[in-house]
């Protein structure tokens, strides 16, 4: 008879790395196998979801693969979404993040009325390596006066501290500490 298996097993070995993308010394997380497997998809939206129940109104969902999960997110909670995107995709004012990368820097945007001031927010992406994307992040829901409930994400990269740079915000990790 088979194991049961955890949404954390399963994402294990879904997941692909590709050492030295997109440059040398970055061993990059592919989650393509991830998003083509329906059931673990909404697994793992349930599981980040379940961690803040009952806690946010909306999800904002970070650029790009964010975007799959913060929607599957929204979706099993029944929680309206929000996208921060890159510098330059939005319509309308837009509230600006700068941050640093560990392979350069970025900008995000959020449309000014995304959010309702003290609207509950939970942030979703990929994974949080420095945490600087995710500090942005909160800056712009900040920037909104809307209430940072705390980020979700499915995995934490080992070493890089990223959970200590948001503190004291709450931060979720399915895969906490992933080498």
């Amino acid at each position: 008879m088979q194991q049961p298996t955890t949404v954390a097993d399963e994402l294990r070995s879904a997941l692909r790395t590709f050492p030295d993308f997109p440059k040398p010394g970055i061993n990059f997380q592919d989650f393509t196998p991830v998003f083509a497997q329906p059931r673990l998809l909404r697994r793992i939206a349930e599981s980040l979801a379940a961690a803040y129940d009952g806690e946010f109104d909306r999800v904002l969902a970070v650029e790009a693969r964010g975007f799959v999960l913060g929607t599957t997110v929204a979706a099993v909670a029944d929680r309206p979404l929000a996208l921060a995107r890159k510098k330059g995709k939005l319509p309308g004012p837009v509230f600006s993040a700068a941050y640093d990368l560990a392979y350069g820097t970025d900008t995000l945007e959020l449309q000014q009325d995304a959010f309702a001031p003290g609207e509950r927010v939970l942030v979703v992406d990929d994974v949080l390596a420095s945490g600087g994307t995710l500090a942005a992040a909160a800056g712009l829901v900040a920037e909104c006066r809307a209430q940072l409930v705390g980020f979700s994400v499915v995995m934490s990269l080992a070493g890089l501290d990223g959970a200590a740079r948001l503190a004291p915000a709450r931060v979720f990790s399915l895969l906490p500490d992933h080498a």
